[in-house]
């Protein structure tokens, strides 16, 4: 066929967002530290980051995970995309998943761990001194970003591809 599509098949694809609160006057970014208990990185470090849900625009997906995750408020106007990963594993996502990063220079309020049964720490870090045990896609996705150099796509766990 010619779109790809074999008979009654469908590819059901999990879409998500990380969001980089970037403070460029003092150097830092938002960041939070994964539960151990997470299926997916545990006790890792990540982006603020979250699940779109149905019939929600993307953006307001970005919004409300942010705010759910760190109490940090924007607005999705304020938002640039900055980065687009797929990614072929996620325990939530047997199909693969597919994270729209974006960026925000200007928020509301200050980052707290407003979702302690998820996450073990909400802070502000130092973009020259990001934590080693970070999730590595996200953390290629925050590095690219922080040298200027998006958007781009990436592709993680597909083997060489």
């Amino acid at each position: 066929m010619s779109d790809g599509v074999r008979g009654d098949e469908r590819l059901m694809v999990m879409l998500a967002v990380s969001v980089i609160v970037h403070d460029q006057t003092n150097g830092r970014v938002v960041l939070l530290r994964r539960g151990e208990n997470k299926a997916f990185a545990p006790g890792m470090w990540s982006l603020p980051s979250g699940k779109g849900a149905p019939g929600e625009p993307i953006t307001h997906t970005a919004v409300r995970e942010l705010h759910e995750e760190t109490g940090i408020k924007v607005e999705p106007e304020a938002l640039r995309l900055v980065h687009v990963t797929h990614s072929a594993h996620s325990p939530d996502a047997p199909e693969g998943f597919v994270v729209l990063v974006f960026a925000a220079r200007e928020w509301d309020g200050e980052p707290v761990n407003a979702e302690p049964g998820k996450h073990s720490t909400v802070a502000w870090v130092d973009t020259d001194d990001l934590p080693s045990e970070f999730v590595p896609s996200t953390r290629y996705a925050l590095q690219r970003y922080l040298a200027g150099e998006y958007p781009e796509v990436a592709v993680d766990g597909w083997g060489d591809v």
